[in-house]
């Protein structure tokens, strides 16, 4: 039996955490599913539930029955959400490549801290070429990529979940509908 000593710790816990408190702590919690949109179901889009379609024809073939047709869709329902999740992921890396001005947050942050400084009447020497070259210096080449790497991890470790669950759904569907075939054939 629990003590009431410890439902009451219990409650006041959970009370203490109940999410954002903030109007802009809700804003943002409130943006969550809408950052990339892979957790919506593929045939919530007009234009890949028409592809979903296609494909799904395609795979069963002209003389496939209801079932077939069925398995078939699912088969194609997986086979979109794939690309769809790997175009998310490529797009997300090409934008970060393809932007001349991108660095990482803690370069960004760095170059605001030093502003204020600057600023200062007992502010260091320096000359305005040095301060220039700093201030709109953004990483190249291999670092560049080492960097974007290093700051979308989190975004990109998200892609390989939903990449790994539409290949698993692929599989899982594939199998099915290898087995209806053979039934049938």
């Amino acid at each position: 039996m629990t003590s009431d000593r410890k439902i009451k710790a219990n409650r006041a816990n959970v009370r203490a955490s109940t999410g954002p408190q903030t109007a802009r702590g809700r804003a943002r919690a409130a943006q969550n599913a809408l950052r990339h949109g892979l957790s919506l179901p593929v045939c919530s889009d007009p234009a890949l539930s028409e592809e979903i379609e296609r494909l799904a024809r395609e795979i069963a073939g002209p003389d496939a029955n209801a079932e077939l047709q069925e398995l078939a869709r699912r088969v194609a329902e997986a086979q979109i959400d794939l690309r769809r999740v790997r175009y998310v992921r490529h797009q997300l890396l090409s934008n970060a490549l393809n932007d001349p001005y991108y660095e990482s947050r803690a370069n960004r942050l760095a170059k605001l801290r030093l502003l204020p400084r600057l600023l200062r009447p007992n502010a260091p020497e320096i000359s305005m070429e040095t301060l220039t070259k700093f201030l709109t210096s953004t990483p190249q080449g291999p670092n560049k990529f080492a960097t974007i790497l290093s700051q979308e991890a989190k975004r990109l470790l998200a892609m390989d979940r939903y990449e790994r669950r539409a290949l698993f759904r692929r599989k899982i569907a594939i199998q099915a509908f290898d087995e209806a075939r053979a039934l049938t054939g």
